[in-house]
């Protein structure tokens, strides 16, 4: 039985975190250590997952108000006061539909609950469409809040957020 692990990365993950990156780069921005690193200091959050011991998944989510100039995070920082990003969130083509994207989303939901965030939000790519990533995102609550083209518009997202119910 493999043990999954989710922590907070570190440094040493990056390597494992840029070549998942690269894995799915044709749904998600390119990112090289520099932009990893800047995004890592400018992130809520930034966790990977393990199975037995080797990085399989990550998540990066930035709250408001941060310097990044993606333009979906734009988009949200034009329309939600207060929110956390999910900027990325990648799984291993090995380790599709073992749970760890479910587990890093429980994570996700968990600290923005606990530090009062009002929406998770993110994008989900709709051409070319990514429709296991919007079957996914459905599952935990969220809902298209707009769309834009991005990449020059050779490529559309859909901009999708969810209430974070606050602790009883």
């Amino acid at each position: 039985m493999t043990s999954l692990v989710i922590r907070p990365a570190v440094k040493d993950d990056y390597p494992a975190i840029l070549e998942l990156n690269e894995s799915l780069v044709h749904f998600l921005s390119p990112m090289d250590e520099a932009k990893l690193s800047h995004l890592h200091e400018e992130s809520e959050l930034l966790y990977v997952a393990e199975l037995s011991g080797n990085v399989e998944a990550f998540a990066l989510c930035i709250r408001e108000g941060k310097d990044y100039d993606s333009v979906n995070y734009t988009w949200f920082s034009e329309h939600y006061p207060q929110f956390l990003y999910v900027d990325r969130i990648v799984v291993s083509n090995n380790a599709q539909g073992k749970g760890l994207g479910a587990a890093l989303y429980k994570q996700v939901f968990n600290h923005a609950q606990e530090t009062g965030v009002s929406h998770v939000t993110a994008e989900i790519d709709i051409l070319p469409p990514n429709p296991g990533s919007l079957v996914f995102h459905e599952k935990f609550g969220f809902k298209e809040v707009g769309q834009q083209a991005v990449a020059g518009g050779k490529k559309r997202v859909s901009l999708q957020a969810v209430e974070v119910k606050a602790e009883d």
